[in-house]
């Protein structure tokens, strides 16, 4: 049985990846990333002090939130960093396996990475893909939740809202963000709803060849019309869409995905051997 410690277990995201572990056959000991507060101690989730004590033994330390560094200096282990900014250094988590022999650390990928990783196994013959990223809050946790919510109420008071938290303005706002160069033709466009994002790929074909779906792999499910991101939060799966032009040329492949799921529970799952 695998020992885990996941550090920031107190957060919204560590609660959730905690729930997941302890779904597996894994003994995890959940830390805070400091003093616990009151509603910390008498939640549903007992989270525990850091202690460097409590890590002796462990596996894998799993950063959700950032420690205090002399916790997890002198740690001889492996460490998986899911933090929404992880340290750029470590190595990426890979699309697909367990655990690369030989890495000591890995970090996390976005979500996107790993959705866009399904196109080829939704459609034969994939060419050219671009399109739009309509992004939820969730990726910046329990910050994106309070910055969404306090900035909302701010906007219904008659008041300009305080950008700190989320450090730009989202509250009843779409936000377009440039692509970045290397990062293929995805326009993102951050949207004030807390949990579902929305892929709306342009796909084209091959030369000489035509589009065509294919059976829907294992977490994905083929939907009858695009998702709404209301449907997108409450479903356990990728809900995926395709509209494929008469001649197979073109289509226009609508994803919907839970960005905590896909790009954080899933992915360490897998990675731990827990799937």
């Amino acid at each position: 049985m695998l020992k885990l410690a996941v550090i920031g277990a107190q957060t919204l995201l560590g609660r959730e990846l905690v729930g997941a572990l302890e779904a597996r056959d894994a003994s995890v000991v959940p830390l805070s990333v400091g003093a616990l507060t009151v509603a910390e101690e008498e939640g549903d989730l007992v989270v525990f002090a850091p202690d460097p004590a409590l890590l002796e033994g462990m596996d894998v330390v799993i950063l959700v939130a950032t420690p205090d560094p002399a916790l997890v200096s002198a740690f001889p282990g492996r460490i998986l960093d899911l933090r929404p900014e992880p340290d750029p250094a470590a190595e990426p988590l890979p699309l697909a396996g367990a655990w690369p022999a030989g890495a000591r650390i890995l970090r996390g990928r976005p979500a996107l990475e790993q959705v866009l990783a399904q196109v080829p196994s939704l459609l034969s013959n994939v060419g050219e893909v671009g399109g739009v990223h309509l992004r939820s809050i969730a990726w910046l946790g329990d910050r994106g939740l309070d910055g969404l919510v306090a900035q909302t109420l701010s906007v219904l008071n008659g008041e300009d809202p305080d950008e700190k938290l989320l450090g730009y303005r989202q509250a009843f706002e779409m936000v377009p963000v440039p692509p970045v160069v290397g990062k293929g033709r995805l326009l993102e466009i951050r949207i004030p709803s807390f949990h579902g994002d929305l892929l709306v790929l342009q796909v084209r074909a091959q030369d000489g060849a035509a589009l065509a779906k294919k059976d829907a792999p294992t977490g994905v499910k083929w939907v009858e019309a695009p998702p709404s991101s209301r449907e997108v939060a409450v479903s356990p799966e990728l809900l995926a869409h395709a509209e494929i032009t008469a001649d197979g040329r073109a289509a226009v492949l609508t994803l919907g995905f839970d960005p905590v799921l896909w790009g954080t529970l899933w992915p360490a799952l897998r990675v731990l051997g827990l799937m």
